[in-house]
């Protein structure tokens, strides 16, 4: 007697994708719905198959209606052929992939000191630096770096050199009102342009803790940009590269690049490259950061929160870094304080 063939295992991964698919055939309303959905199984705090099993309503789901409800229990039902994933959607973790590698691994987040890219109220955020700051002590951090977007990004609110100054003084109070437990580090997410140059004068970026800096325009080229890389990382007020690719789940591909020498120049100068953890990015993906690792570069891990809440996206780019076989030491969230100030002093 022949033996039945394993079942298909369906994973919220599978529903993102298949949403996806459908939306690109749907017509709207239905395609925003399916789109929408799609985005947010990432974020499903449980297997939607889990769900079914146990008899609950998929609608308890965010951005599950009726009609979706529908469509998913006949996907799980009769699961449609297996194809490839398009790059655009590929390489990105669901929130239950993540919380499964984390359960695996605990240490990752009781060792976790704290976060290196966030926004607040000063550019696109929408909370005060001591909203954040609570947000992460109540995490366990031991810091956290503000790092609004630089002024030539004015679309997302980019401050000047004289609001980065009067940040300070919100920022220096609330360090004093925690002095001793938690710190809060000046930064800013420099805007960079094709040469790799920042868009804030060195003068004020010198009175900063940590600079991160990314590329924010012409992140459509699909020719390689590996030379905008290395002038990025050779730029000397730069200590973290942040969100390298500039990809966005189903909606950009991000930039192309021999990366191989954009990690080696990296750890060579001994600078960071960042996993933003943020859900619709994820970049670095794993595949990168195995590069990466092999290049023996330092990884930054910044959750591009733009609200409190957000800060448990952290939990992506944790998974990340340990899908990748990052050790924890090439972390700099792992690191204190002090030791992260003397390394970006270093610079």
């Amino acid at each position: 007697m022949k033996k039945r063939a394993k079942e298909r295992a369906i994973d919220n991964r599978n529903i993102a994708e298949w949403l996806a698919c459908e939306a690109e055939r749907a017509s709207y309303p239905i395609q925003r719905a399916m789109r929408s959905a799609g985005r947010a199984a990432f974020l499903w705090p449980r297997e939607a198959s889990e769900l079914l099993k146990e008899k609950r309503s998929l609608t308890d789901l965010p951005k599950v209606g009726p009609f979706l409800e529908k469509q998913i229990v006949d996907w799980l039902a009769h699961p449609p052929p297996e194809e490839t994933i398009p790059e655009i959607r590929c390489g990105f973790l669901t929130w239950t992939e993540a919380q499964n590698i984390l359960a695996e691994n605990p240490d990752w987040k009781a060792e976790l000191k704290g976060d290196l890219q966030m926004h607040t109220e000063w550019s696109d955020g929408s909370a005060t630096v001591r909203d954040m700051a609570v947000a992460g002590m109540e995490r366990g951090y031991k810091y956290i770096s503000i790092t609004d977007h630089a002024k030539k990004l004015k679309i997302a609110g980019g401050i000047t050199e004289a609001e980065l100054r009067e940040q300070r003084r919100e920022i220096d109070a609330v360090n004093r009102e925690f002095a001793g437990t938690f710190r809060v580090l000046r930064s800013i997410e420099l805007n960079l342009d094709t040469e790799g140059n920042g868009d804030m004068d060195a003068d004020a970026l010198e009175e900063l803790d940590v600079v991160l800096g990314a590329f924010h325009s012409a992140l459509r080229k699909t020719e390689d940009q590996t030379d905008r890389y290395l002038a990025a990382l050779r730029n000397p007020n730069l200590h973290i590269l942040a969100h390298p690719r500039g990809r966005i789940f189903n909606y950009r591909l991000g930039l192309k690049a021999d990366w191989r020498r954009v990690f080696e120049l990296a750890a060579k100068l001994d600078k960071a490259v960042e996993i933003d953890s943020y859900p619709d990015r994820q970049d670095l993906n794993v595949d990168l950061l195995k590069l990466a690792m092999k290049a023996g570069v330092r990884i930054s891990l910044g959750t591009d929160a733009h609200h409190p809440s957000q800060l448990e996206f952290i939990d992506f780019g944790l998974a990340a870094a340990i899908s990748a076989g990052i050790p924890k030491e090439r972390v700099l969230n792992f690191m204190r304080c002090k030791e992260l100030l003397a390394w970006a002093r270093s610079h």
